[in-house]
């Protein structure tokens, strides 16, 4: 028995073959008494109490809360006397295309009483050299998102304007400038 101990000890548990085996006996070991505890042996049957249905958080009588819905988006609220937001696009394109030799001040002015002061600010470095069309191509396209929020496609000779208008008080103005090839 002591040759047995001084075997285990010096040669066995000191091998990492010796170890690996020890830590197997020892996992299985822990397998098997806690199904002898426990007495499960069918796949299946250790989840008591389940559903029959399926868990829902949603009341399914209140309707589709989906991204896209079959009611169309509110018309465009325009104030009387003022352009509709397709118009307000064109104008605002025609100047942000500019015209042969503007000055950049002038560029700028321009597109001042067409375009939300957020949008004047973040356009005050740009140059009117780097617009990189030239004409208005087609008829703009205006899909609404809101009474007071839209999006107008327009068709360049190079890409397509994507402009974004609001209209918090009715009068459309350029809100963000999106170029497309």
């Amino acid at each position: 028995m002591r040759g047995a101990l001084e075997f285990l000890t010096t040669r066995v548990l000191r091998s990492r073959t010796g170890i690996a085996v020890v830590i197997a006996v020892l996992v299985f070991g822990v397998i098997a008494t806690a199904r002898v505890v426990t007495g499960t042996t069918e796949a299946g049957t250790g989840l008591t109490g389940r559903p029959v249905e399926p868990i829902t958080t949603v009341d399914p009588t209140v309707g589709d809360d989906g991204v896209l819905s079959p009611v169309a988006p509110p018309e465009p609220v325009t104030s009387p006397g003022e352009l509709p937001p397709a118009e307000a696009a064109k104008r605002f394109t025609a100047a942000w295309l500019g015209r042969e030799g503007i000055s950049t001040d002038d560029w700028h002015a321009d597109m001042r009483p067409l375009s939300t002061s957020a949008l004047t600010e973040k356009l005050t470095d740009a140059d009117p050299a780097t617009v990189p069309a030239g004409q208005i191509t087609g008829e703009p396209t205006v899909r609404p998102r809101d009474e007071t929020f839209v999006e107008v496609l327009i068709p360049l000779d190079a890409g397509q304007l994507r402009l974004e208008l609001v209209a918090p008080d009715g009068k459309w103005l350029v809100d963000a400038v999106d170029w497309e090839r």
